[in-house]
């Protein structure tokens, strides 16, 4: 009685031009009242095409459901989704399934408010006048926890963050009091202590309603925390399917257990993280640990060494208000009174919440974001003090591998000449065939193929494609590099194998990195120090990564660290 979806066999198709890709191969599963099933696995794993097929939103061509069926029993009655036609679906779309999409800026509408949005889905699916549909939206706004309800009805998503975005898509999702919630990736991205928030508060509502929840991620340590059931995901089959407890404690698949190996762990530091790979191919991967012995000698002799950079009462304001003569009367301190030092071949953790200024900060350093006030010195020049032109030889030694690889890297230009555009400018190397075998042996070190020098960034994968950037900094020969939240929205796999690499390539090219993130455990895994900075914009600890995670001090600190999911039972 208390079943609300059953999937059988469920086969999914793509056309490519001739060929035929099947991304969903026979799945089944089903999903109870009051449940949560975490659905988990890689990107190309088949989990969102799953969830957009129970929506029928699959667009075909070259799309299409090729075979199983897809019962729904949220009215009373079983009915497979499979055979509705569109208007029959757009009935049960909203009001019996509800769905949170993984990216809530392109979801939303841009051009209306976030309250007309809403109130329009309940205009849809109920019999009521405009001014309730208002206020059920607004108390929707309460029972989400976003501040100011009144306020937010009227704004754009763009005056939104992220975290307040996603509320709101989780308010239009429980608009029409649906039986089913479909949850794909809506913490990917986020901060830890909004992630955390945002955890919660599904788990909240669904006891208050007794939804059933598909939750659809790629963190398992996402899925210890919300789900009661877990279904892992690869290439397109169900290889694995058990209680949390149960698939945590005792993982019987060897995919399942590179995806719990993966993560860094807390408790102790690898030299190296294992992969998924490591354990599909069947090869006995041995984790070599770094004692705190051996990290206290390397810690001892890298500090012994100079400082590349000093930063000295740094400070970066953005106006906000100006008087009517044009005069500004009010600032964002996005950075404010900022002091700190990068030694040579240290990788220096700056982690925080979203608007704590970690980007503006990593942005000003390389005069990417121009300083208000303070002193930028690297090797002995204090950058601000320089005029664009002077700049120019100190772009080749400082790089940065910007947060999303895609809108960094021309969709217009193949990856190779990407790569060597810069080298052109700064004139490295001789000749553009010097250059071109320069950037092969680039893309090869990267783990990608020589061919792939004439390929467009959309051939690409997420992983590849910050491949991509990481090569095209390494292709000016710096001695310094900022990674901007460089594996924030990767697959934990994908992750680990970009984190080994900035690890391999650091020691390979005796580089120094500034890291930032909003992953405790990923800055724990890859830093010698770490700054936490706090919403001000200032520093609130600074200190070695272990000592910050085992001794956190201050209130803001131990809120980031406890946010962290926790995979342990």
């Amino acid at each position: 009685m208390d079943l609300l979806l059953d999937i059988q066999n469920l086969e999914i198709k793509f056309s490519t031009g001739e060929n035929e890709f099947t991304a969903v191969k026979k799945i089944s599963f089903s999903l109870h009242k009051g449940e949560t099933i975490g659905v988990v696995g890689e990107s190309g794993s088949g989990k969102s095409v799953t969830s957009l097929s129970i929506m029928q939103l699959i667009p075909s061509p070259p799309g299409k459901i090729s075979g199983g069926t897809i019962d729904c029993y949220g009215r009373g009655q079983k009915v497979n989704l499979l055979a509705l036609n569109e208007k029959e679906m757009r009935s049960y779309r909203g009001k019996d399934i509800a769905m949170i999409f993984q990216e809530p800026m392109t979801s939303l509408n841009p051009v209306f408010t976030c309250g007309d949005q809403i109130v329009e889905a309940i205009l849809l699916h109920q019999k009521c006048t405009k001014k309730e549909a208002k206020d059920k939206t607004i108390a929707l706004f309460k029972e989400v926890q976003l501040p100011r309800p009144e306020n937010i009805f009227d704004a754009f998503p763009h005056q939104l963050s992220g975290g307040q975005k996603q509320r709101v898509m989780i308010a239009m999702a429980l608009s029409c009091e649906p039986s089913v919630l479909i949850a794909d990736e809506p913490t990917t991205a986020l901060d830890v202590t909004v992630q955390k928030t945002i955890l919660e508060l599904i788990s909240s509502i669904q006891k208050k309603r007794n939804m059933g929840i598909i939750f659809i991620t790629h963190d398992l340590g996402v899925v210890a925390e919300i789900a009661d059931r877990a279904i892992v995901m690869h290439q397109g089959k169900i290889v694995e399917e058990n209680t949390v407890k149960n698939l945590f404690q005792n993982p019987q698949h060897p995919y399942t257990k590179g995806l719990l190996a993966c993560k860094p762990p807390l408790d102790k530091r690898y030299q190296k993280l294992p992969t998924v790979s490591d354990f599909l191919n069947g090869s006995s991967f041995q984790s070599v640990e770094i004692t705190p012995q051996e990290r206290k000698e390397n810690h001892h002799k890298l500090y012994a060494g100079e400082a590349i950079l000093q930063v000295k009462n740094l400070k970066t304001y953005f106006p906000l208000k100006k008087n009517w003569l044009g005069k500004t009367t009010d600032f964002v301190k996005a950075v404010d009174d900022v002091s700190f030092n990068v030694y040579k071949g240290e990788t220096l953790g700056l982690v925080g919440e979203s608007g704590c200024g970690k980007t503006t900060l990593g942005r000003t350093i390389l005069r990417l974001a121009e300083a208000t006030e303070g002193e930028i010195i690297y090797k002995g020049t204090d950058l601000i003090s320089l005029s664009e032109k002077e700049l120019i030889p100190f772009r080749k030694k400082m790089q940065i591998i910007f947060q999303d690889p895609y809108s960094s890297l021309n969709p217009r230009i193949p990856i190779g000449k990407a790569i060597m555009e810069p080298m052109n400018v700064h004139g490295i190397l001789k000749d553009k065939k010097e250059r071109e075998e320069y950037v092969i042996n680039l893309l090869e070190k990267v783990s990608l193929k020589a061919d792939h020098f004439y390929r467009y960034p959309h051939e690409f994968s997420g992983g590849q494609r910050q491949r991509i950037c990481i090569a095209r900094a390494l292709a000016m020969q710096p001695e310094f590099i900022v990674c901007d939240e460089s594996v924030s929205s990767l697959d934990v796999s994908v992750q680990a194998q970009v984190l080994n690499l900035l690890n391999d390539l650091k020691r390979e090219f005796a580089l120094t990195y500034i890291f930032i993130s909003h992953d405790l455990s990923v800055v724990k895994f890859m830093c010698d120090r770490m700054i936490v900075m706090n919403k001000s914009g200032k520093i609130e600890r600074m200190d070695e990564a272990d000592a910050i995670y085992n001794d956190p001090q201050t209130e803001y600190v131990h809120s980031l660290i406890d946010a962290i999911p926790k995979t342990e039972f």
